[in-house]
């Protein structure tokens, strides 16, 4: 009877024990659902998941404001404009001829361009004028012979050979009708005329001596102005001594009068260059650069004539077409044999030569050093 009453007490609290869990966990599932109410959005493994900024920016990137992405890449940068061409003006010697093609070949083949140059080629109303504009520096380059850039040096000019572009004489003696040996005897009376200052003062005191000058007897020399051809005509003069021996025998050929040509270099005057290129040395320190890039220009002109000879002539002509003649495209062979292949070199010996021929013949009073007259840009 005891023992059936313990067992009923057992059961009761037993039973009590498991309503009070019942409650218990009823009232833990209402706090929890307060606490996380239940949403329609359905997780899967494939659903994003924000992750607030605050969890991984620094500091400095939560105290700047947020920049939306561009919607558009930007405009890239234009591109670079090359540098301006350099501005030169070259004078030439006297009208354009034959012997200048390696400057209109550079200019019209853009060579000076591609060296960062463009060139203004300018004619002088008088042959005599360009080497004073350029010793006064009002042009950049002048076309000479190397006789006048010693003559115009002893004068004090600052003027230099920076390029040479034929290397022989383009000038000779040039006497109406035939000599005997000994030329040199026979060429002494005769009656001259002459274009250059170097013709009137070095060629014509060397071939006429002084006494026979101051004798009176001797018609005084004549200044042709470059016009040879007339002055034979009218039989003003027996020999020009600075005749251009490519144009002026056919020239006068055609007018019924034989001539003899007589090289410089047959008479013992030493041998120089017929066309170099001159600038004012007191502007070397800043036009160096410049030099050194129109002499190259200039070398890839001669290099191309000579290996297209015809198609080179062909563009000369077209430029200048008063120069297609039968004279000219006769001689425009020997003249291609006469370019410099290496404008900037100096020919040392033949500078010094001339300088002491000026010297022996008493035409100068002391020589002056090669360095003085002509420089190779590419040195400096």
């Amino acid at each position: 009877m005891m023992l059936t009453r313990l067992c009923r007490t057992w059961y009761l609290l037993l039973f009590i024990s498991l309503v009070l869990l019942f409650v218990s966990s009823m009232t833990y599932a209402n706090e929890s659902d307060t606490q996380n109410p239940t949403t329609n959005d359905q997780r899967e493994l494939n659903s994003s998941v924000i992750v607030p900024p605050a969890w991984w920016a620094t500091d400095a990137e939560q105290a700047e404001p947020q920049q939306e992405a561009p919607n558009n890449a930007d405009t890239p940068s234009p591109p670079l404009e090359p540098p301006p061409l350099v501005q030169v003006s070259i004078m030439l010697d006297w009208f354009l001829s034959p012997k200048h093609a390696g400057l209109i070949v550079a200019q019209q083949r853009g060579l000076f361009t591609a060296q960062g140059i463009e060139v203004e080629l300018q004619t002088p109303a008088d042959p005599s004028v360009a080497l004073k504009l350029l010793a006064a520096d009002e042009v950049d380059f002048a076309l000479s012979r190397q006789p006048l850039l010693h003559l115009y040096a002893h004068d004090g000019a600052p003027l230099v050979r920076i390029a040479t572009l034929v290397e022989t004489p383009l000038t000779a003696v040039v006497v109406a009708g035939e000599l005997e040996d000994p030329i040199k005897d026979k060429l002494a009376r005769m009656r001259y005329g002459y274009s250059s200052r170097e013709g009137l003062d070095v060629f014509i005191p060397y071939l006429v001596p002084k006494a026979l000058t101051q004798s009176g007897n001797l018609a005084p020399p004549v200044n042709l102005h470059f016009d040879a051809r007339r002055a034979f005509v009218e039989e003003q003069v027996d020999a020009v001594v600075d005749a251009p021996f490519h144009t002026l025998p056919d020239q006068l050929a055609s007018e019924g009068i034989n001539t003899q040509v007589i090289r410089h270099s047959a008479l013992d005057i030493p041998r120089y260059d017929g066309l170099v290129l001159l600038a004012n040395r007191d502007s070397a320190a800043r036009q160096a650069k410049t030099w050194s890039h129109i002499v190259r220009a200039l070398e890839d002109a001669h290099f191309w004539m000579l290996e297209n000879p015809d198609a080179a002539w062909e563009l000369l002509i077209s430029v200048e077409p008063v120069l297609d003649n039968p004279i000219n495209e006769a001689n425009w062979q020997d003249l291609l044999r006469r370019i410099a292949l290496s404008p900037g070199a100096v020919d040392h010996r033949r500078y010094l030569a001339f300088e002491q021929f000026l010297l022996q013949q008493g035409l100068s009073e002391e020589s002056l050093p090669v360095s003085r007259l002509a420089i190779d840009p590419h040195a400096l």
